[in-house]
């Protein structure tokens, strides 16, 4: 019986450390589109507990806030208000679910043909790139759009500078766990300089109560923004396929056969929606705690579990999320300057990795107009309904891979 105890504490302790690794991403992503952090760590958990009960717990998985979705979050909030975009996300999440029963329909090949590299790398890019400006934008103290001065330029410079060093560092040289946190290290060194700056103010927090329930948001349905949501969810749903497949390399396993990547993906997309029916961010595996489980090499799936109990116990520790609203601007956009090029890399590295030959006419075409359409700002259609970024750029791919001749000799272009 002491053994099992034993056990069962080793597990806890596991799980705190997973939540840990997964901490600055979760919290990072509601802070920048305006979000509430305590939310986020409340569906984040229940984000968790979902998948792992659709699974069956047989696969170690965190699931938290996605950075897919922040570009297509901060427009929506500013078009159509944070309920509408809610309602968005509830469709998104409703959109893994139908891409899971079509799995389960026709197998997983279908995917591939309808989604492979050539059109989710430029997508991803365009996730990583269409947010350079906003990144910048905060890093020099202003507001993501650049319409306010925040924090004065001088000393916002400085503590970007120092959130991003921090974060490279950290992500570069340091050993074992600690090199799973950067984002984490990369907060903590930047808030502490803001409060020696004197940036931070801490009233808030000292007005907060200790525990009180997270303030939660109900969603609004609206067709236009969930119209606009819906094609968001392409480049998640191949990024989840990603991260299924690294953790199975981890641990052995090949999960998209068992439990399957028809149930895997469900799971995804109905944490998704039970976040947006609370008013937190749309749900992802989370890549860090995959290299977490890598290190640790605990393959207990209940360790997530845990991990996803202490997020929840979290979420109602009202002074924890005065810290987390209080952090400044500066910190957040010197660690963003890094993210969103580090996502913008990994679409670049799906292109890499499968050898697209971008010599070939079709090819080039749908990565050329996809990231010039995602960069440049391209908007189809009127006040009543339009495409737009990360949406039309996943159109877009979609329907060119889809109508273009594919494979032919005499289409490849001459090497310079």
């Amino acid at each position: 019986m002491e053994g099992v105890q034993t056990q069962g504490w080793r597990t806890a302790l596991a799980g705190s450390q997973m939540l840990f690794v997964a901490f600055g991403a979760l919290v990072l992503m509601p802070l920048i589109t305006g979000m509430n952090p305590s939310v986020a760590l409340f569906t984040a958990g229940i984000g968790t507990l979902l998948f792992q009960f659709t699974t069956r717990r047989q696969i170690p998985i965190f699931l938290a806030s996605s950075f897919a979705f922040i570009a297509p979050i901060m427009y929506s909030n500013q078009t159509w208000g944070l309920p509408a975009t809610l309602g968005g996300l509830v469709a998104a999440g409703v959109m893994y679910i139908l891409l899971s029963l079509i799995i389960r329909w026709r197998g997983p090949g279908f995917i591939q043909r309808l989604l492979p590299p050539v059109v989710v790398g430029p997508v991803i890019m365009v996730i990583g790139l269409g947010l350079a400006s906003t990144a910048v934008n905060m890093a020099m103290g202003k507001s993501g759009d650049g319409s306010q001065q925040l924090v004065d330029y001088n000393t916002a410079i400085l503590i970007a500078a120092a959130s991003l060093a921090t974060t490279i560092v950290v992500a570069v040289y340091a050993k074992g766990l600690f090199r799973l946190v950067p984002i984490l290290a990369g907060v903590l060194v930047g808030y502490v300089l803001s409060w020696l700056l004197g940036v931070v103010d801490f009233s808030q927090v000292a007005d907060s109560p200790w525990l009180a329930v997270p303030a939660f948001v109900a969603p609004e349905f609206h067709m236009a923004a969930i119209l606009f949501m819906i094609p968001v969810a392409i480049a998640p749903a191949i990024e989840h396929i990603g991260d299924v497949l690294a953790i199975g390399g981890v641990t052995g396993k090949n999960y998209l056969e068992k439990p399957g990547l028809q149930n895997t993906l469900l799971g995804d997309g109905i944490a998704t929606s039970a976040a947006a029916f609370l008013g937190g961010p749309p749900n992802t595996t989370y890549s860090e705690v995959t290299g977490a489980v890598m290190l640790t090499r605990n393959f207990n799936p209940n360790v997530m579990i845990w991990a996803a109990v202490f997020a929840i116990g979290l979420a109602f520790v009202d002074k924890f999320g005065a810290v987390l609203l209080g952090m400044p601007v500066p910190v957040m956009g010197g660690i963003l300057c890094l993210l969103f090029g580090s996502i913008a890399v990994v679409g670049l590295n799906t292109l890499v990795r499968n050898q697209v030959d971008l010599a070939q006419a079709r090819n080039l075409c749908i990565v050329s107009v996809t990231l010039v359409f995602g960069i440049g700002g391209m908007v189809i259609g009127n006040d009543s309904f339009s495409l737009q970024g990360i949406s039309l750029c996943g159109v877009v791919a979609i329907v060119l891979n889809l109508i273009l001749p594919k494979g032919e000799d005499e289409n490849a272009l001459p090497h310079q």
